[in-house]
């Protein structure tokens, strides 16, 4: 939360629990990598040990790497900022926002060439991108300035083409209804047996030799109660019923 949020705002949690779902790729690839070595180390098995605050230091990544390679604190929060590439970061428009990355002098040359202002490279305060970083506040003041005279959808079509990266800040429904994401496949359909047709987000790994997706729609409460103890604990169903009337199970 230090690191996420505006410059001069409280920190911010992140939109998702991204240190869970991250704990999860670390164990899975752990396994995985665990079950090779079993196949050429004897069969042996090993225990697995993973902490959600390891793996909320790992993602960390190049913000851990610079402070512990400069003994120096990290540079706080830079909202949708780069620390030290200007511009690069989102900017509001007409009716929402759009992310514009000009990295390098070629790619802030053809941003500025594309919304009319082909004289800003030329100006010293922005001829380099450690003028830019310097005068970070005086450009994204007047590019935001240049932003906000169009919508989102017309910048869009005056920076297509223009090689330099740049896209729309989406909303969730948005990003689902996306043409990438249908074309990728990312939002699939199942038959709940309560609810009946119900959307979900499918897997984002897609393999050449199998097809893996969304098997069933999420369970309803104790569905498969009778199936798990029977089945795979051994359980008589006089045991289960004994178990729910309980309150064990339900």
């Amino acid at each position: 939360m230090h690191i996420t949020g505006h410059r001069d705002g409280p920190p911010v949690k992140v939109g998702v629990a991204i240190t869970d779902l991250t704990t999860g790729l670390y164990t899975s690839n752990s396994v995985m990598a665990a079950l090779l070595h079993r196949t050429k180390n004897g069969n042996k098995g090993q225990h697995i040990d993973v902490a959600l605050s390891d793996c909320q230091l790992a993602s960390l990544t190049n913000i851990a790497s610079s402070v512990l390679v400069t003994g120096k604190p990290d540079s706080g929060r830079w909202g949708t900022a780069h620390p030290s590439i200007v511009p690069y970061m989102g900017f509001k428009t007409k009716d929402g926002d759009i992310l514009i990355g000009g990295g390098n002098e070629k790619l802030f040359g053809i941003f500025c060439d594309r919304i009319g202002k082909p004289e800003w490279p030329k100006d010293p305060r922005f001829s380099s991108n450690a003028a830019r970083v310097a005068n970070r506040e005086e450009l994204e003041r007047l590019i935001e300035a240049e932003t906000t005279q169009k919508t989102t959808k017309e910048w869009l079509q005056v920076l297509e083409g223009s090689g330099m990266p740049y896209a729309p800040i989406n909303d969730v429904k948005a990003s689902l209804e996306h043409e990438h994401s249908q074309a990728r496949g990312m939002v699939t359909e199942v038959l709940h047996p309560e609810c009946g047709p119900m959307k979900l987000l499918n897997t984002p790994v897609k393999w050449s030799e199998a097809q893996p997706g969304v098997r069933s729609a999420p369970p309803t409460l104790g569905q498969h109660t009778d199936e798990v103890l029977t089945q795979l604990l051994g359980k008589s169903l006089e045991e289960v019923e004994a178990l729910r009337k309980n309150g064990v199970v339900s």
